[in-house]
């Protein structure tokens, strides 16, 4: 089952404290923890890709911007805080904001083939590839990609947060909600 959801926020600059970006980290570790033990991988994946569930995240780790920032920052909080934990628990976080987002692709292979799981990373480079030339060229919304994170699992389920701009309304867009899983 594939779903899809979209939320708009508003543009504010600044940037994020080292010091709460670093409490961030270790909240959400702990957080993913309890959903892993009393859930399952495919349940974080769910909940990660649904944008109400993901700004309410935000705002519990401590970032309150009801801005398109939460989205960048968390997205950040995620990656680092899974990053101990991906082996272990066979989900994987890859791609991120700027010139990162391009290396997706050969972080996808690299974590699929450091876990095992090989036989995935193929399909998974080309959903990547696909969902990011989707939203980015095929919507017809103004909105440029600029954000790109793209999550999965030992066994082949994804899910994808991305984040556009239109840059004429200097308006960003959430898409905080393409997930597949069986």
């Amino acid at each position: 089952m594939i779903q899809k959801s979209v939320v708009d926020l508003p543009l504010h600059g600044g940037k994020c404290p080292p010091w709460l970006f670093e409490r961030m980290v270790r909240l959400s570790r702990a957080i993913f923890i309890v959903i892993l033990e009393e859930f399952d991988k495919k349940e974080l994946l769910k909940r990660l890709s649904d944008p109400f569930w993901f700004q309410a995240l935000g705002c519990l780790l401590g970032f309150d911007w009801h801005s398109s920032g939460l989205t960048t920052t968390v997205g950040g909080a995620i990656e680092t805080a899974l990053a101990p934990l991906s082996r272990e628990v066979g989900l994987f976080v890859c791609g991120c904001k700027g010139k990162r987002d391009l290396q997706t692709p050969t972080e996808i292979e690299a974590h699929a083939e450091g876990s095992g799981s090989s036989k995935h990373s193929e399909s998974l480079v080309i959903i990547s590839r696909l969902v990011a030339k989707v939203d980015n060229n095929a919507l017809q919304d103004g909105f440029q990609l600029y954000f790109h994170l793209f999550i999965f699992t030992d066994d082949g389920a994804w899910a994808v947060i991305q984040q556009g701009m239109d840059k004429k309304a200097c308006m960003p867009e959430d898409i905080t909600g393409i997930q597949k899983s069986d």
